[in-house]
């Protein structure tokens, strides 16, 4: 089973969803509206000036925020479509960036450049098989000195839903349809892999990078689980027993000076 071209049919089959969703707001972003999320914001500081790297950067709406703020970007993903998408956008919009169709493991394999900065963020490494692979391609594209960026949905509301915390080799296979308010109930067959906070801090480090910061977040800024309440100010929450559970967790980390 090629989980490949599964993954990216039915992620070029929602990319044509969501660049209509409300979820997304693309008229919004392109009246001037950035993407990004506080927590982002507050990780990466000034990024004016600095090569991003973004990988699974579906249709680019956060790559171009990046270059919003003055970054160089190049944005990286499965789905024809989403990258069609993103430079269309690109050129709607009058911003430079470079987008790139490939999947994260064929990108580390053939790109030899570095950036001061790799990111990436929001229900990405349930698609990959491999940490330690995409561990890897991150500290080969950094810089010595170079930082990488993390922001990721926390894996104890899918525990609590039922899936597995731990990895092992067989992937779940599902037959879902997507997050946004549009999806009218049309799905796809995907293949994800669970992955545990102990799997993605060993697979960093094992690579060279030096962790810097770890933080667990209370509240989301999508609604796109079940059961959210939304508080004022904060985002949505989810209680367990009338207990806020973390929704997102972030990692920073550093690639060494002398590598």
């Amino acid at each position: 089973m090629d989980y490949l071209e599964i993954n990216k049919e039915a992620w070029d089959k929602r990319t044509q969803v969501h660049v209509s969703s409300q979820f997304y707001d693309v008229e919004g972003f392109i009246a001037g509206k950035s993407s990004l999320n506080i927590t982002e914001r507050q990780l990466l500081g000034d990024v004016t000036g600095k090569s991003l790297l973004h990988l699974q950067c579906h249709f680019g709406l956060d790559t171009l925020s990046w270059a919003r703020l003055g970054a160089k970007v190049t944005g990286v993903d499965l789905s024809s479509q989403a990258i069609a998408q993103a430079k269309a956008l690109a050129q709607t919009v009058k911003l430079p960036a470079r987008f790139i169709n490939s999947d994260i493991y064929s990108f580390g394999e053939t790109s030899s450049e570095q950036f001061d900065i790799v990111f990436t963020s929001y229900g990405v490494l349930c698609w990959l098989p491999d940490l330690d692979l995409w561990a890897k391609t991150i500290a080969k594209s950094l810089k010595p000195g170079g930082r990488f960026h993390l922001v990721e949905f926390h894996p104890f509301n899918d525990v609590l839903s039922g899936y597995c915390y731990f990895p092992g080799k067989a992937p779940d296979i599902e037959e879902e349809g997507t997050y946004t308010e549009n999806c009218s109930g049309e799905t796809s067959t995907t293949l994800t892999w669970p992955h545990s906070l102990s799997e993605v801090i060993a697979a960093l480090i094992n690579a060279g990078i030096v962790i810097q910061g770890f933080q667990e977040y209370a509240y989301s800024p999508y609604h796109c689980f079940p059961d959210l309440e939304y508080i004022q100010g904060q985002g949505y929450r989810l209680l367990f027993k009338g207990r806020a559970i973390p929704l997102l967790y972030s990692v920073t980390g550093q690639k060494s000076p002398e590598k």
